[in-house]
Formats: C-alpha cells, structure tokens, sequence
C-alpha cells in the first residue's frame, strides 16, 4: 500500500457567478472542514462583468483555506488550467459553482487514496454511463451525446464523459496538462484524451445532474466553435502520431 494521499483542493472556475459564489464557496469550506480534511478552494474567476472578482476576492481575504485568481478573458478551459496550476493538494476536485456534489468527492476521492497500485489519473462524474441520472433539457442532453459520440468513434475515447464535474491525482496528470492545446470548452477534454492516449487510467462514476439556472454560454452559438475545436485537436493527435512514427520533421502548429 501507498502512503494516504492528504490534501484536496477543490477549483472553481467562476464566470459571473456573482449570485452563488460565495453561498457554494462557504458550503465547500463547511463540508471538507466537517470531514477534518486538510484542504484548499481555488476561485478562478474569469472575465466576469458583474462583481464576482470582488466576492472572490474578499472570501480569499476572510478565509484561510480559499485562494483567488483572475483571468482576463472568459475561459473556462483557461480558468480551470489555471486551478490545476495552482492546486497543492494531491487530489485536485474541479467542481462548476451552480453544480458541486459531495458524494461525487467522497467516492472519487477514495478511489484514487484506495488505488495505489493501478490508481485512476483522473475519475469523471458522468451524465451518462449506467446509473447516471441527467434531468437536464432535451437540447442539452442531445448535445451532450452528440458531442461524446464524436469523441468516442471520432477519438476513441474510453469513458462515457469528459465535461462536467470530475477528480484529479495532481502527480499522474500534471506532465500531460502541460502537453494540452485548447482552452476554453475542450481543455479538460483533450486532457482526459492525452491521459487515455498515453495509458494513464481513466474512470468514471455516475452522478445525478439537474440544471439550476440557465448556462451562462449559449448552446448553439458554441456548436460551431466547438466542431471547429474538435476537427483542429483531429488534426494535432494525427500530426503527433505521424510525427512520433518519425515520418515528419517537426514543424510549428498554427
């Protein structure tokens, strides 16, 4: 057996979060502190126009355990690298502000302290494998498995899930994050596809999500910059391959 993996840091990645911030930073902090965790909570606030840097900000000063960071633009795929960086725990937690679950931490969690030997990199909370319940609209739901089919026979891609709500052995991911390409909505996708292409364990686990307000990004206006995102990461695994085989000379990726 390993040495028990310690401390969790918990990331936020927040966009004019303003209304449920602080409410979801507080319940954070009451439960890992309950569980007599040593723990820290990431804010990474990121291009937000109402006040959500200014609550970050004096939750970081008022509480020991929180830390706050700001982006200039609105990324969330930037927000939650960021957080990655930054975490010093061992166990790195990626919650969104308007959906965090505690059974999804305690079960994650253990699994990767309880796997020494063929420890997960990453453990996903899927909205769609067996046992997963998704009360999310129709639309998002059908986007949600359009997207994941295009990864699965796009990308092969190994689990059922890669947004959402998900934990992270900081050691087993740390060298691929700094491999990864993309920001905004695929950043945390290619990372899972990296760690799975180079044969780092992934799992998953199901969770139970309901939406609680309206998405702070449009569905369809992130379609086509989506597709678009997913055809240019085609395209640098397939250079990457080729280049590996020692077929290409390396050259700069635009």
């Amino acid at each position: 057996m390993g040495r028990k993996i310690s401390m969790i840091s918990v990331v936020l990645p927040a966009f004019n979060e303003s209304e449920t911030l602080e409410n979801t930073t507080k319940d954070i902090f009451a439960y890992l502190k309950s569980r007599k965790e040593v723990f820290e909570i990431i804010i990474v606030e990121n291009g937000s126009s109402d006040n959500t840097r200014d609550i970050g900000k004096r939750l970081s000063d008022e509480i020991k355990n929180v830390k706050f960071f700001s982006e200039v633009l609105p990324d969330y795929g930037a927000a939650l690298r960021r957080g990655l960086r930054e975490a010093c725990g061992d166990i790195i937690v990626n919650f969104d502000v308007d959906f965090y679950d505690f059974d999804f931490l305690e079960r994650s969690v253990q699994i990767i302290r309880e796997h020494s030997d063929h420890r997960p990199a990453i453990v996903v909370g899927s909205k769609r494998t067996e046992g997963a319940n998704d009360n999310r609209p129709v639309l998002r739901r059908f986007a949600t498995f359009i997207f994941s089919s295009i990864l699965k026979f796009g990308f092969g891609l190994g689990v059922s899930d890669t947004h959402g709500i998900k934990a992270m052995h900081r050691s087993s991911v740390i060298d691929v994050e700094r491999l990864c390409k993309f920001t905004v909505d695929l950043f945390d996708t290619e990372l899972i596809l990296r760690c799975e292409r180079s044969g780092i364990i992934v799992s998953e686990i199901p969770v139970s999500v309901e939406e609680s307000r309206p998405a702070r990004s449009n569905l369809i206006s992130r379609i086509p910059r989506t597709l678009f995102g997913l055809a240019k990461m085609r395209f640098v695994f397939f250079f990457e391959s080729i280049f590996r085989r020692g077929e290409l000379k390396p050259a700069k990726l635009k």
